[in-house]
């Protein structure tokens, strides 16, 4: 087998003036592949049922019950002091005993989560079962 070598200039075999983009087209698809195999694991998936809801806000009771934690831990239903161990009966006495009702219980803000999960799991005992939170509503803005 022979090769041509050129012994002149003027044979010389012209030089192109173009990139090789082949190995930058195996880097990307190298990348390519990185990425789809690494996107699904950077989501967070919790199977979670969420429920759908299209219920208009619900009005305000005629006369809701509110029941209060204060800074003292101490228990207040409406206005009046209720002792921790007393408060099935006193919401019984409220409610004459219609565990339907809706409790809404608020808390200050320097009761501790603990305190507050303490009289909602109070209030399961009682069962009370349909438990609103009460906030205020934060103004609008950042």
């Amino acid at each position: 087998m022979a090769a041509c070598i050129p012994r002149n200039e003027s044979d010389d075999i012209p030089e192109t003036h173009e990139i090789n983009v082949t190995p930058f087209i195996d880097v990307m698809l190298v990348l390519l592949i990185i990425f789809m195999v690494a996107a699904p694991l950077a989501t967070v998936d919790i199977p979670v049922d969420l429920p759908a809801s299209s219920v208009e806000r619900q009005p305000r009771p005629d006369k809701p019950l509110y029941l209060t934690v204060k800074t003292d831990l101490t228990l207040a239903i409406d206005e009046s002091d209720v002792p921790r161990d007393g408060l099935a009966s006193a919401l019984d006495a409220w409610t004459s005993g219609d565990r339907e009702t809706r409790v809404f219980l608020r808390a200050d803000k320097a009761v501790s989560y603990g305190d507050v999960m303490e009289v909602m799991e109070l209030l399961r005992a009682a069962g009370y079962l349909k438990v609103a939170l009460v906030s205020l509503e934060r103004a609008a803005g950042p």
